[in-house]
């Protein structure tokens, strides 16, 4: 029975990414969500004996996981609860419950900013999907958590702790996408604190990790004496002046969310210009799925990464309901394009395969030989979240 589901599924997946450029958005999305879910219900399957353990991902051939510790950890049950949510099957319900607690000690993690990943993205889309009460006490304990990583006087979240021989006081523009979790705990506590330092903290954010054309820095240190910039570099990206794509995903998504939990101006201009550098780069594809940076030296061909365009698409969906006029006309037509490209056989993995990841062909950390051109869990996220954006918006 097995082995005929996969045949089917198979030639499904055959189908789907044939007619892709033909179907309609309905189709695909309900092709895909259907590999998706068997996908992550046999990659959650493999797993529950193993206490503890989380996928991470699939490179040469094996099957690597992780622990709550590392910072992708609430990505599989994030995926999981919106693949739940759009099948209302028990089973996936079942491994969304069981793969979220094993992320729960995390509220207690204070040595790094990667809380809101880790419980945002798994234990506050159980609370939005099934109303757990239980849950909302490990959101607003991992908020005090990461709370206790800002800094009055710098007025910014510390992202890491090493290299301190180099660092004073780092902080990464992937932390912009921890600052929901915060402002998600100033509304459940009515405590103003979370979002001032949210707030604070984009708005230095804005100040010196972008240039001039609005692409962005990876990595800055503060002088923890005067609270200015002592190093602007990359960690991950290509050098230190270049565009890192992930990061500027990370950017885009992280305004977004700042204009829609302030509705300040200033934010939503911000994310429009971030948008616009990242669509109209000269180093973007026409699949709009972008080399893992804007500026890597081997284009074109440089390693592509899809979860950046995973990301790019989810932001600019939400980014196109704030009225914009024919720019949302064109994000809309952009993340669509993405979408597509990403369900193609170009990206989407064949059900059985690649891990039963969903998406192949990311990029973790290739400066550092680490995880280059492999499934990711947070590529996986945030396609599924792009897909039932869509879904939600459109159809």
């Amino acid at each position: 029975m097995k082995k005929l589901l996969l045949i089917v599924l198979i030639f499904t997946f055959s189908a789907c990414s044939k007619e892709v450029e033909k179907n309609s958005m309905s189709d695909l999305i309900e092709t895909v969500m259907d590999i998706s879910a068997r996908q992550y219900f046999e990659m959650a399957n493999k797993l529950e004996s193993e206490e503890g353990r989380l996928p991470r991902t699939y490179e040469n051939g094996e099957f690597k996981t992780s622990d709550s510790r590392w910072w992708t950890s609430g990505f599989f049950p994030g995926t999981l609860w919106y693949l739940y949510e759009y099948t209302n099957n028990d089973d996936l319900l079942r491994y969304a419950k069981l793969y979220t607690q094993r992320v729960e000690r995390e509220k207690y993690t204070t040595d790094n900013h990667d809380v809101g990943f880790m419980l945002y993205c798994s234990f506050g889309n159980g609370l939005r999907i099934i109303g757990e009460e239980s849950y909302k006490e490990v959101l607003l304990t991992g908020a005090k958590s990461l709370s206790t990583r800002y800094n009055e006087k710098i007025q910014l979240i510390r992202s890491w702790d090493f290299n301190k021989h180099l660092w004073q006081y780092p902080v990464i523009i992937d932390n912009m996408m921890n600052l929901e979790l915060m402002f998600w705990a100033s509304k459940e506590s009515g405590d103003p604190f979370f979002t001032e330092l949210s707030v604070a903290h984009a708005d230095k954010t804005i100040n010196h990790h972008y240039r001039d054309d609005y692409s962005c820095y990876h990595v800055v240190s503060y002088d923890t004496i005067s609270g200015e910039p002592h190093i602007k570099q990359t960690f991950q990206g290509y050098n230190d002046e270049s565009a890192w794509a992930r990061g500027q995903a990370w950017g885009l998504y992280g305004y977004v969310v700042m204009y829609r939990e302030t509705k300040q101006q200033k934010y939503l201009d911000h994310a429009i210009n971030i948008a616009d550098f990242i669509i109209n780069h000269p180093s973007m594809p026409e699949d709009m799925i972008p080399y893992w940076d804007f500026n890597a030296p081997n284009i074109p061909d440089a390693k592509r990464d899809a979860s950046a365009g995973a990301i790019i698409a989810s932001a600019l969906i939400e980014l196109s309901d704030y009225n914009l006029g024919e720019k949302s006309k064109n994000y809309i037509k952009v993340a669509e394009n993405q979408l597509k490209a990403l369900a193609s056989e170009a990206y989407l993995a064949r059900p059985g395969e690649n891990g039963n990841f969903i998406l192949r062909h990311s990029v973790g950390h290739l400066p550092g030989n680490s995880e280059v051109d492999v499934p990711l869990t947070y590529a996986d996220y945030y396609f599924i979240e792009a897909l039932l954006r869509w879904k939600q918006r459109f159809l």
